[in-house]
């Protein structure tokens, strides 16, 4: 028998909608096909009410309810109890989009940046392929700072690892970095341990923004390994 959630969903899936998020997103999850507004919507829902009963439950795991618990833990206020939860979530990422939107939407990080960046260590740590991507994309998203900047290098220079969706998400927090601190970040680069495949990532999502000048990207093509 199907769930309130998992009915309130069928009734607002988009079947392009999921045939374009089945191309671009590999999961385990068997997907619905609703947008994300709809999802944050609800989500924003469940965490005016009952969320401690929605973490509770068994939920059917589609790709769906996966991110709207993502998102529902997201809006936890509570530090500690935020934490508890997500440790447990974390586990149940598989894929870049529930990665990603989750941590985009962790706004407590913020407030706490110094817990955060143990937390961070942490997940850079795992043997868990999408465990240390969240590790990545909280620098991308809450440490691209000056103050900060030095510390988010030596970190992700630190990682050697071999899987795809870890070294785009250091390419494309390098391209970030580029693009808010040109001149830190090609001293860095001048000077990293990124294998050539991130690297030249990093050079190529930085030359795709149109927030550089076309002299830049110019230039960051001639740094090109070959």
């Amino acid at each position: 028998m199907e769930s309130i959630l998992i009915k309130k969903l069928k009734e607002n899936k988009d079947l392009k909608y999921k045939e374009f998020n089945s191309k671009i997103i590999s999961t385990k999850y068997p997907m619905i096909g609703v947008k994300t507004p709809i999802l944050k919507r609800i989500a924003k829902e469940i965490s005016k009410k009952d969320y401690k009963t929605f973490l509770k439950n068994k939920n059917t795991d589609y790709y769906e309810t996966v991110l709207i618990e993502g998102f529902v833990i997201s809006n936890i206020k509570d530090l500690k109890e935020m934490l508890i939860y997500f440790d447990k979530f974390i586990k149940k990422i598989d894929n870049w989009a529930i990665c990603d939107m989750t941590v985009s939407s962790m706004k407590i990080v913020k407030k706490n940046k110094d817990i955060f960046k143990a937390k961070i260590k942490e997940y850079l740590n795992s043997k868990e392929e999408f465990t240390v991507r969240v590790g990545i994309i909280l620098l991308l998203d809450y440490y691209i700072e000056e103050e900060y900047l030095d510390e988010v290098f030596s970190l992700i220079d630190n990682i050697k690892r071999e899987e795809y969706y870890i070294n785009m998400a250091i390419a494309w927090l390098i391209s970030i970095a580029l693009i808010k601190y040109k001149d830190k970040t090609l001293k860095y680069l001048k000077v990293c341990n990124l294998d050539d495949f991130t690297y030249n990532k990093a050079l190529q999502k930085a030359r795709e923004s149109t927030r550089i000048s076309k002299k830049d990207k110019v230039y960051y093509q001639s740094l090109k390994r070959k």
